[in-house]
């Protein structure tokens, strides 16, 4: 495995009514892949976000990443680290890096193409619609912006409306 970060192509938007967006995905050609109850321990990182994710049916990870915080489409550079034991990775890095906060939600995965399209519950926040596009290549970038823009209409959400940072930014932690 390669040891160069990941990319892809973000957008998060908040989102009232995830049962009409998830049939509207279904209707542009999405199939549906997981629901997973997910907790992310965020940690506090000198550079780009930290967060250890613990889902339903999925082996732990650490996720490194570097994202803008706008709220438009947006590029992250991440690694993903398996985790065979995540409580003591938690209770390690936390004394050594400090706690920044836990983001607890219900995450709906459907796939579409490269793009993974996310229905969050996201505990003290809401319903949001997030979507990754999956690249192999900066060289991806404008075909991906396209197929973001046009999930974003077809599934009625409103991009003036798109948030930036992550869950653990939005809920002041």
């Amino acid at each position: 495995m390669s040891d160069l970060p990941r990319l892809n192509l973000e957008l998060k938007v908040p989102c009232t009514d995830l049962a009409t967006a998830r049939q509207q995905a279904v209707a542009c050609g999405a199939r549906p892949h997981a629901v997973q109850q997910q907790r992310d321990t965020y940690f506090v990182a000198p550079h780009g976000r930290l967060k250890l994710r613990v889902a339903t049916g999925e082996p732990a990870l650490l996720i490194g990443y570097h994202r803008p915080d706008t709220p438009d489409q947006r590029q992250s550079d991440y690694r993903l680290v398996p985790v065979a034991d995540p409580d003591l990775l938690r209770a390690t890095l936390a004394d050594a890096l400090g706690l920044r906060g836990e983001v607890l939600k219900e995450r709906e995965i459907l796939l579409w193409r490269n793009v993974r399209i996310h229905l969050d519950r996201v505990a003290g926040l809401g319903s949001f619609v997030e979507f990754e596009a999956v690249l192999r290549s900066p060289a991806e970038l404008p075909a991906a912006s396209t197929d973001l823009a046009a999930l974003t209409r077809a599934l009625g959400l409103d991009p003036t409306a798109a948030v930036a940072g992550s869950y653990v930014d939005l809920l002041g932690l």
